[in-house]
């Protein structure tokens, strides 16, 4: 079993490469429960946490961070600007450092490329359809995401859900090419071209729903290469992501699971080839409705 590493950023800030998702529910409750799950996991051993604004889940982290007793240096939080702020960046940065009750934050993302027309979490149209605004675009919220490092208060910026047709866009005009980049990835749903432009730009790529959950885990190729290296079907597949040279951010509010997410096995090449083998480009988490969108956006706005 290896120990997790760091993989530095292209700012040079150093990232751990497993992380926790911090997606705590839909009910006030269930984030609110979210700081006992946090606690457990920082306990563990866990240095980075991944949260976002329209989670919830921010005060929660935050009080777990203070009640850990662990140096704020030693860990790695990230969190989101939320679709509908694409108005007022600076001040939403500022609304989440107050959830937090942190000076700075380590990785702040740009969660969706397509503002929302209104600040709720998902506005919708009277069809049930979600809002999106053509205007700004992503490419003026990046901008004004990147006055954010003269703040002093973020170490990293980056973006999240970007596919290569929105990066292409993106870094024609960008004075900061984003650190990271925060996809779906799975070995259902590799990325393998997206992963290979991230890598050539110099952005590290990060898989959310690195697991595929129950679809991927009970995949018989999974169980048996699981059974192989004696450890759990989430253990492997995070390995993959490791081998692979991504970031992962498993959640998981079982402590058990927690401690086991952070010690991988180091896999045979012939076995990340076999995993990668069953890439079907099929999205399980971020897919789309029966609009034929993602949260208002079309496959084709997207870059799917």
């Amino acid at each position: 079993m290896s120990s997790i590493p760091f993989f530095t950023l292209n700012n040079g800030v150093k990232m751990p490469a497993i992380g926790l998702g911090g997606w705590g529910g839909e009910k006030p409750h269930e984030r609110e429960a979210a700081r006992e799950w946090f606690l457990t996991a920082l306990q563990s051993g866990y240095k980075h946490v991944d949260v976002a604004q329209i989670y919830g889940t921010e005060e929660s982290l935050g009080k777990a961070v203070r009640e850990s007793g662990i140096p704020r240096e030693e860990l790695f939080i990230t969190t989101k600007l939320p679709a509908g702020h694409h108005s007022r960046v600076a001040e939403s940065f500022q609304e989440s450092l107050d959830n937090l009750g942190l000076d700075y934050i380590d990785l702040y993302l740009v969660h969706f490329p397509f503002p929302f027309a209104y600040e709720i979490a998902f506005p919708k149209n009277p069809d049930g359809s979600i809002k999106v605004l053509d205007s700004p675009s992503f490419v003026q919220i990046w901008a004004d995401v990147e006055k954010l490092l003269d703040t002093g208060k973020v170490r990293a910026i980056g973006v999240s859900n970007f596919s290569v047709k929105n990066l292409e866009i993106l870094l024609k005009s960008a004075k900061v090419i984003p650190a990271v980049n925060q996809v779906e990835l799975h070995p259902y749903l590799a990325q393998n071209e997206l992963i290979e432009y991230c890598k050539s730009k110099g952005i590290a790529v990060e898989a959310y729903t690195p697991t595929g959950y129950q679809k991927v885990l009970s995949d018989p190729t999974i169980t048996e290469l699981a059974g192989k290296y004696g450890v759990s079907a989430a253990q492997l597949v995070l390995a993959w992501h490791l081998a692979r040279g991504c970031i992962a951010i498993p959640k998981s509010s079982n402590a058990e699971r927690q401690k086991q997410n952070l010690n991988l096995p180091t896999l045979d090449p012939s076995d990340v080839a076999k995993i990668s083998a069953l890439d079907k480009g099929e999205r399980i988490c971020a897919k789309l409705d029966e609009n034929g969108t993602l949260f208002g956006a079309t496959a084709e706005q997207l870059g799917w």
